[in-house]
């Protein structure tokens, strides 16, 4: 997870308006049909009175007295905020690479420590303020730092100049968003080169994925970047056949600096399906938005342009959500932290006890096609004319009328499977079904 970028294309916060554009690489519209405006104007991005996300909740408690940080010698206010936010220490992920403005914080011997869930990231380096991201239901992805010295009533600092610098862009899918990145190094953590085409997601295959950062498990089938620094930008076979199956990081860096020893493949896993998730489910909020202005625009003279806005951005979420464009993985892969028991856990299970949450990690990361954040309040709250496009087009994906190419390749099995899953533990979903039957 790449928070404070420094090593990528820069965009001044003044050309926030290329944001709100959505122009995905599957469909092209013509330039008159464009109507671009600024981010503030769509939903008020900037504006941190009315942010729900959950940081700036953590801050009103503080605020209140009704919660307390701890301070600690070791790694500050890190273990406190993990606990107050239900972060678990088990999603530990540690990166080495100088892809961050934390650079001089950062090496192979001190890496930085990402911690997550669905709706909020931590990043850590020793010595540095802690940046932190919560997921505004509207407004996606919020930036913050926290300074990591005591004090009686600790203040997260809202971010926006130089985060969105990094995060808004082609790879977000031009919304503010997440992003996870995957570069070879040298020894020192210093970027050797990008992977050419990575984009965040699951769409990578393993042998792509992770330079940069530490990884611990084991992959019967496949090798990754990750472990490794390299003095070449292509390292061989027997480079990642080398680092892909290591499970102790001690003779690497002092592991007793974090609070786990890992870096778990898991959890990178599900980190990477979960951040382009996000961006999706924010880029269908943003276009809804801008659809609903363009309607009431009367500048605004091709009516078509926000029912394609709709579409356009309901099709790619749906894509994304039901994996049609995941990497296979080739054999069973296995996780160090407990990340993977834990995570089985969260979410809940239909009839039958099965849940969007299960893991495969044999062929694919989840048991089930369709995305665990099909249960988040980000997607809760999208639009309802977002959501019952999506409504409308899952079921008839699930129950086998769709002829899309994309959508046809999910077998019998797995349509059946995800849509007895969300009849039982999605309820409104379940009842867009009852009121509208398919004939």
């Amino acid at each position: 997870m790449i928070f404070r970028t420094s090593w990528s294309r820069l965009i001044p916060f003044s050309s926030l308006i290329l944001g709100i554009v959505g122009i995905t690489a599957q469909t092209q519209v013509p330039q008159d049909q464009i109507t671009p405006e600024p981010l503030d104007a769509i939903v008020g991005y900037s504006n941190s009175r009315d942010l729900a996300d959950p940081v700036t909740q953590l801050q009103k408690r503080i605020a209140s007295g009704k919660t307390k940080l701890s301070f600690e010698s070791k790694d500050g206010y890190l273990r406190s905020v993990l606990k107050e936010l239900k972060i678990p220490v088990e999603s530990q992920l540690l990166i080495f690479s100088k892809t961050s403005c934390q650079a001089p914080y950062t090496s192979p011997q001190k890496p930085r420590a990402l911690y997550y869930k669905d709706n909020v990231y931590i990043g850590y380096a020793q010595g540095d303020v802690l940046d932190l991201i919560g997921i505004d239901p509207v407004k996606g992805p919020i930036f913050f730092t926290l300074e990591q010295k005591q004090s009686i009533r600790p203040t997260f600092k809202r971010e926006i100049r130089d985060c969105v610098q990094c995060h808004l862009g082609p790879e977000t899918v031009n919304v503010p968003g997440l992003v996870v990145r995957s570069v070879r190094t040298n020894e020192n953590g210093k970027p050797i080169s990008q992977v050419q085409n990575f984009v965040s997601g699951h769409n990578n295959p393993l042998p792509q994925r992770w330079g940069g950062w530490y990884v611990t498990g084991t992959h019967e089938g496949d090798n990754h970047l990750g472990n490794g620094y390299y003095a070449v930008e292509r390292p061989t076979d027997e480079n990642l056949k080398k680092n892909s199956n290591i499970t102790d990081l001690k003779s690497r860096f002092d592991t007793t600096q974090y609070p786990t020893p890992f870096s778990d493949t898991v959890a990178l896993l599900v980190l990477d399906h979960t951040v382009r998730m996000q961006n999706f489910i924010t880029e269908a909020q943003y276009e809804t938005v801008i659809a609903q202005k363009e309607r009431k625009d009367p500048k605004i003279k091709l009516v078509d342009n926000s029912n394609w806005r709709i579409k356009n951005a309901g099709e790619s979420l749906l894509n994304y959500m039901l994996f049609r464009d995941e990497a296979a993985l080739h054999g069973k892969i296995t996780g160090t932290s407990g990340f993977q028991e834990a995570f089985s856990k969260i979410g809940p299970r239909d009839k039958m006890g099965r849940s969007l949450y299960d893991l495969d990690l044999n062929t694919r990361v989840f048991k089930y096609s369709c995305s665990y954040l099909i249960y988040s309040k980000t997607f809760d709250t999208l639009p309802s004319e977002m959501k019952n496009y999506l409504w409308g087009r899952l079921s008839q994906i699930l129950i086998g009328r769709d002829t899309n190419p994309r959508f046809v390749s999910m077998s019998s099995d797995d349509r059946s499977a995800v849509l007895d899953i969300l009849l039982d533990t999605k309820p409104e979903f379940a009842a867009w079904c009852r009121n509208h039957p398919q004939k």
